[in-house]
């Protein structure tokens, strides 16, 4: 089995859109799936890894004040920093966006985020590496913070987990009230939280 890089060389060889992430409504889809998902509106400081070409990043940088993306390849932070770039003031809401290349988990920022969001991304990890990535969250979560999972349902040759395996460990080792669930045929999207309360109750109308 290749490893995750090698197959990236040869995907971002052929495109700079290897899953079709700005073309195909699924993923265009996903996207806003995620972002309705969220429990609050806004968040201080989040925590992207594994961005790919940078779509989600673009919409989540409209609900942060400051947003780090990262990603093991170099096209990727390439992409996405071009994605991502400072827009014009008429433009207002997006976070101040820095894009970075590590490898999650063995290469994790320091500080504390209110938001992290694992997307398209564990199935790449083997079992020493999910708890690795689980064991980071629950450390580096803040005591409002939120973590967002949405992965692929379907098996694949590179995929070391499955969408289900992936997410029942978060539920299991990342010590956080389980909120909300979207689940189809493709993809599953869990959300946690520190806080167990749901909209309404944040908001003091439930």
């Amino acid at each position: 089995m290749n490893s995750p890089i090698a197959t990236f060389d040869t995907l971002y060889g052929h495109s700079d859109d290897p899953w079709q992430l700005r073309s195909r409504w699924y993923e265009r889809r996903k996207r806003q799936l995620t972002l309705a998902a969220l429990p609050r509106e806004r968040y201080r400081n989040a925590f992207e890894p594994g961005c790919a070409g940078g779509e989600l990043t673009a919409l989540l940088a409209t609900r942060c004040d400051t947003l780090l993306a990262v990603d093991l390849h170099r096209k990727a932070v390439e992409l996405t920093r071009a994605r991502v770039a400072p827009v014009p003031d008429v433009l207002r809401g997006h976070a101040r966006v820095h894009v970075e290349q590590h490898s999650v988990p063995h290469e994790w920022p320091e500080g504390a985020f209110d938001l992290i969001v694992v997307s398209e991304l564990a199935y790449y990890l083997d079992d020493d590496e999910l708890d690795a990535l689980a064991e980071r969250v629950r450390l580096n979560l803040t005591n409002d913070g939120t973590l967002v999972a949405c992965h692929w349902r379907h098996p694949f040759d590179t995929a070391l987990q499955s969408a289900e395996a992936i997410h029942a460990h978060f539920d299991a080792h990342c010590s956080l009230a389980h909120i909300a669930q979207h689940q189809e045929t493709d993809l599953l999207l869990d959300v946690w939280s520190r806080d167990a309360r749901s909209v309404a109750q944040c908001e003091g109308i439930a």
